[in-house]
């Protein structure tokens, strides 16, 4: 039963992650659409007048959450975005009276190896039976109840998959091209042309010359109100107190580490004798040692040197079986060291060059090859290495038909296990500096063996520097303490600067951000800055995720609408005295009709440019100017432009000539070329229109 194991923990969440990918399969028996999402009368977000249901969100999400490494905000987003467009594409369907039935559904299924491979599900003569399969799914209704219901549960996810295919089919049907058509597209992308021009730069023009006023600043939002339209945001200050060791509490666990080292003589109250208590140089038990004295379980593993802290390796490496190292530290932690055993040259580092063939392992080949003609090239690129080893690297790079061709073949150090037997005992029995010939399941290696190292079994007692329970204490002190005080006083930033406190600004703060500069994720303290009942100079302490407290205060909360003169005053200026210099030079230098007079009593230069196209418009040295392109190609040979405006200023065009490309005669290969490129893109196209015009109300804040 491993497959219902492996659907049970992965289902949901393969719907949510990737959507309507092809695993997320459901037959509950009969294949009647009738699936549907009941839950209270709150819904989480309302798309084009459908309610979100709020218990089936909060469902995805926890699963989400629970079969990944994505934070409860990752999952919400996830889960929304997803969400979102299953709801907008489904109720296209209902619109064009797009339906799928058992036919599409069993297509769907049984494109999947996962399911077509099942052994459980093949007829007499080996092939997968959908009879089969449909018979395994209805006795799960009385022998796995759970199971059947998490198959039922994801009908919805299978019946969506076939609209799709449907939905976008019947798109990509109509977005053929004309011959006519693909002929164009094949020129603009292969056309080029050579010129001349002149750039002005803005700073031509001082910015003392540019008068933005609020009037233009206005006039300008009121014109882009889509762009400047925002959601509710918050400002806050905060003031930060780390919970971090002093070094008075590094110094005690430096002490207790040390005090562990050697055995000690301990008094019993009980006994009223005293106890001669081993240390970590004479202790007999060595897991249990390490499982009372340290904050990291014993590792038995054997370790190369280069996997431990490089400032430390070669003195560990150097120790007498039995010596003890430390207290040393080695990033979060301080740690004490015992060598258990060391074995020579038990660590290997090679590069190699794979000669695979059809039918080898994982065998990845762009054009066929047998085995007696990969055995011949490797025979050939060996003799090579052998003769001049110093081209071993280049070798590599130009045969090998492995993963690490890119980087001559280097494979890093390595030890017994982690390669194929064949390929080990070559290198084990090996000096530094030997090439040889090995066969494996994965085809002929030549192989260079570049290094030899020990393998180390070391025992630590590793300490995690943390701050004592004294230091905890004070800071929680501190930290309450400034709390009261600032509400006392009625001003937060003259009681952080009396304590030496340096409060950090945080501005435009959504209602669903989850990450703060300096705090990391502190979802509790965006929660509170949208609260109703928090008012606009409150202040609060907020215990940390990652410990430490930050005592905020609500400086001010933006409305949502369209954004105000303040908020958005230096991009707009910015927009604006570009836009105001651009007439400025136009005016200036309308009169100059060709690139000489432009550039006389002026600094500017007459460049050239070559090949340069509509595919990729960039101008060298001045970056991406597609109207100025387009420009020019509307030119004829010898013609010059009036003055364009442009990203980086403006220009002035000489087209030298026009480059067409050669003509390829028939052009429906390349139309069809073209259309497979866009195809790609549809889905993505299709949502996007969808969604700009969606009535969608989020409702998300209220609920995380």
């Amino acid at each position: 039963m491993a497959i219902l194991g492996k659907i049970r923990e992965r289902s949901i969440f393969l719907i949510i992650v990737i959507g309507l990918a092809l695993f997320a399969f459901v037959i509950s028996g009969v294949f009647d659409g009738s699936s549907s999402n009941s839950g209270p009368d709150d819904p989480i977000g309302i798309i084009n007048d459908e309610e979100l249901d709020l218990e089936l969100f909060r469902q995805l999400v926890d699963q989400t959450e629970r079969s990944s490494n994505y934070s409860s905000m990752q999952s919400l987003n996830l889960v929304w975005n997803q969400l979102l467009r299953n709801t907008i594409f489904n109720q296209e369907y209902k619109k064009l009276g797009i339906d799928a039935g058992k036919d599409q559904i069993e297509q769907i299924i049984s494109s999947n190896p996962s399911i077509v491979q099942d052994s459980r599900f093949l007829n007499e003569a080996g092939f997968f039976d959908f009879g089969i399969f449909t018979d395994f799914i209805s006795q799960l209704r009385t022998e796995n109840p759970s199971a059947y219901q998490t198959w039922k549960n994801q009908e919805e996810g299978i019946i969506s998959l076939a609209k799709q295919n449907i939905y976008f089919n019947l798109i990509k049907a109509s977005s053929g091209l004309t011959e006519e058509e693909a002929k164009e597209i094949y020129h603009f992308q292969n056309d080029n042309i050579n010129i001349k021009f002149v750039n002005i730069p803005f700073e031509t023009i001082p910015d003392s010359l540019v008068n933005v006023s609020d009037s233009d600043i206005r006039k300008y939002i009121k014109n882009n109100e889509k762009v400047y339209n925002k959601d509710e945001t918050g400002n806050i200050q905060y003031v930060l107190f780390d919970d971090e060791a002093t070094e008075s509490d590094i110094t005690d666990i430096r002490l207790s580490l040390e005090s562990l080292i050697d055995e000690r003589i301990s008094y019993n109250n009980v006994s009223k004798l005293t106890d001669t208590i081993p240390g970590l140089k004479t202790t007999l038990n060595l897991n249990d040692f390490i499982e009372d004295n340290s904050d990291i379980l014993f590792d038995s593993i054997y370790k190369p040197k280069g996997s431990l802290n490089n400032e430390y390796a070669e003195i560990l490496f150097g120790l007498k079986k039995g010596d003890v190292f430390g207290p040393y530290r080695d990033g979060e932690y301080y740690k004490i060291s015992k060598l258990i055993d060391l074995k020579e040259n038990a660590s290997i580092r090679a590069s190699h060059i794979l000669i695979s063939y059809d039918g080898a392992t994982r065998s990845k080949l762009e054009s066929p090859r047998t085995k007696k003609e990969a055995k011949s090239i490797a025979n050939k690129i060996y003799r090579q290495a052998r003769r001049n080893p110093n081209d071993f690297d280049q070798l590599a790079k130009e045969n090998s038909d492995g993963p690490s061709k890119n980087i001559g073949g280097d494979l890093g150090f390595f030890k017994e296990g982690q390669m194929a037997q064949e390929f080990f005992n070559f290198c084990n029995k090996s000096r530094v500096g030997r090439i040889g010939l090995v066969e494996t399941e994965f085809g002929f290696h030549i192989i260079k063996v570049t290094d030899k190292d020990g393998l180390a079994l070391i025992a630590d007692v590793s300490k995690k520097i943390v701050p004592s329970e004294k230091t905890s204490n004070e800071i929680f002190r501190e930290a309450t303490q400034f709390e009261m005080d600032s509400k006392k006083e009625e001003n937060f930033e003259e009681v952080a600067k009396s304590k030496n406190y340096n409060p950090i600004p945080v501005v435009n703060i959504g209602k669903l951000e989850e990450v703060l500069p300096g705090l990391f994720r502190q979802r509790s303290i965006v929660k509170w800055v949208f609260e109703e009942d928090t008012k606009i100079k409150d202040i609060k302490r907020f215990n940390l995720n990652d410990g430490g407290y930050a005592v905020a205060q609500l400086i001010s909360r933006n409305p949502e609408g369209v954004s105000s003169i303040d908020e958005v005053r230096d991009e707009v200026t910015k927009i604006l005295s570009k836009k105001k210099k651009i007439e400025i030079i136009k005016k200036r230098f309308k009169s100059k009709s060709s690139l000489e007079a432009l550039i006389e009593n002026n600094k500017f230069l007459i460049e050239t440019a070559t090949a340069v196209n509509q595919q990729n418009p960039t101008i060298p040295g001045y970056g991406n100017e597609p109207y100025v392109i387009g420009a020019a190609f509307s030119l004829n040979e010898n013609q010059t432009s009036n003055l364009l405006e442009g990203e980086n200023g403006v220009y002035k065009i000489l087209l030298i000539k026009k480059n067409q490309a050669i003509d390829i005669g028939n052009y429906q290969n390349f139309g069809l070329s073209v259309r497979d490129s866009k195809d790609e893109n549809i889905p993505e196209s299709v949502f996007n229109a969808l969604n700009s015009v969606a009535e969608i109300e989020d409702n998300r804040a209220l609920y995380y």
